[in-house]
């Protein structure tokens, strides 16, 4: 694979994308893992028109700037396009994503593939999903909290209070 010859983007400097509708410990032990490995990390939270999100772009990015608080080398920004347009646009050399199981390894492996043809110069690097949080995702979360229990264990607390608010009001 050729890389291009002037090399502009800072492989200290990664991005991990979601939707996060909403943030869920699973998320937030990647980004926090994430932080460890690299200097920067900027949580891409990703706004597809197409898409209909419980929370907007707005407070997604709001919960997740609480979460990250007091991280000095984490920031939270919008996003919305192809997630190798955005790194170029901030500088970003790496895309972290995670894996919960061999069956996000195919799509995920596609999409990596398809960001290094579209930009040879972003690495996309894997981070296995802990083995506690393998089944947390935030459809799950959003139907255990639509249903009335307690989610909790499952996101930050901030999250669950913001999503019974949320559900309340529907």
């Amino acid at each position: 694979m050729n890389r291009k010859t002037e090399n502009t983007l800072d492989p200290t400097l990664a991005t991990y994308a979601g939707s996060f509708d909403p943030p869920t410990f699973g998320h937030t032990d990647l980004i926090e893992r994430s932080a460890v490995i690299y200097k920067k990390v900027i949580v891409a939270v990703g706004n597809n028109p197409r898409k209909r999100y419980l929370f907007s772009v707005e407070e997604r990015v709001k919960l997740l700037e609480d979460v990250f608080v007091g991280w000095a080398n984490i920031e939270v920004r919008p996003f919305s396009g192809l997630l190798v347009d955005f790194c170029t646009e901030v500088g970003a050399g790496v895309i972290v994503r995670g894996l919960r199981a061999v069956t996000d390894f195919e799509f995920e492996f596609q999409m990596g593939l398809a960001n290094m043809d579209l930009e040879p110069n972003i690495e996309t690097m894997f981070l296995l999903t802990a083995p506690e949080k393998l089944f947390v995702s935030s459809s799950i979360v959003r139907e255990i909290a639509d249903g009335g229990r307690d989610v909790s264990k499952y996101v930050p607390a901030g999250v669950a209070k913001a999503l019974a608010t949320k559900l309340a009001q529907h």
